[in-house]
């Protein structure tokens, strides 16, 4: 298996998870998967470009390097369906439009997707378990910013154009609600960007897994339209004006939750 994630460790108590910008392929996921899935069309496309500035906030970040078609780090392990709507589990065997992923007979076997759980999911996992007990013994508490982005248009899984800024905290349950009024007070003063608290997107297993407010773990998802920083077609070209007009909205998300982790625990 080659390299399953990259992390690098901050010095304030905001770790950022990006578990969708992966591009690896394993052979056998590779090798069984039609034409239209080998473009990838799903990835959180150049997510970790675009929050490269949060080293300088301080942030920690995690982020992985295997595609969500070999295995999704946003799904329970016993991929227990988290939505009503149409979605994608664990070992994903739709595309986002609803197509197939694989051809017919060559999904990956079961002790491949074993070993994509042992060696892909839980590494990932076992580092955001470690970096937030890390930052709750250090500070007090620890925030958790899942970062995600989706094409703007996807019939099959919401209507319409999906707004460009999606917070999710679990209908309220992943972090406190005065930093979710926060975060949406920001988004507010954004005013080239429409945003929405709880829409569609309310937060994969890792808000919903991770956020404890009860526990001083606080986790927010944010889930972008993708044209706010990058063309929707292949090849997904990143925009470098329209990206750095979104990173300043960006920035001032992560310094208005490290504000609120300041003010409320005093450090």
């Amino acid at each position: 298996m080659a390299k399953v994630l990259t992390f690098n460790r901050g010095r304030v108590p905001l770790l950022i998870s990006m578990p969708h910008p992966g591009t690896q392929l394993t052979p056998a996921v590779e090798a069984g998967m039609v034409a239209a899935g080998l473009e990838l069309a799903d990835t959180d496309w150049h997510i970790p470009r675009l929050y490269e500035f949060a080293v300088e906030l301080g942030a920690s970040t995690l982020a992985a390097e295997y595609s969500r078609y070999v295995i999704d780090l946003n799904r329970p392990a016993d991929d227990k369906p988290l939505y009503t709507t149409a979605t994608t589990g664990l070992y994903p065997e739709t595309l986002f439009d609803g197509a197939p992923l694989y051809r017919e007979g060559l999904t990956p076997s079961a002790n491949e997707r074993a070993r994509y759980l042992a060696e892909i999911w839980t590494p990932y996992h076992q580092t955001i378990v470690d970096e937030l007990a890390r930052m709750k013994a250090e500070f007090g508490y620890a925030l958790l910013f899942d970062a995600h982005s989706i094409r703007s248009l996807i019939p099959h899984l919401f209507e319409g154009r999906l707004p460009d800024l999606n917070l999710g905290t679990n209908a309220g349950a992943s972090c406190d609600p005065s930093l979710a009024e926060a975060l949406v007070a920001t988004c507010g003063e954004a005013r080239d960007y429409s945003h929405v608290l709880n829409g569609r997107f309310k937060g994969g297993h890792i808000t919903r897994h991770y956020g404890q407010p009860e526990q001083h773990i606080h986790a927010v998802q944010l889930e972008l339209s993708q044209r706010c920083y990058m063309e929707e077609a292949p090849p997904y070209p990143y925009v470098e004006d329209r990206a750095q007009q979104l990173q300043a909205v960006l920035r001032n998300l992560l310094q208005a939750m490290l504000s609120w982790g300041q003010q409320r625990y005093g450090r």
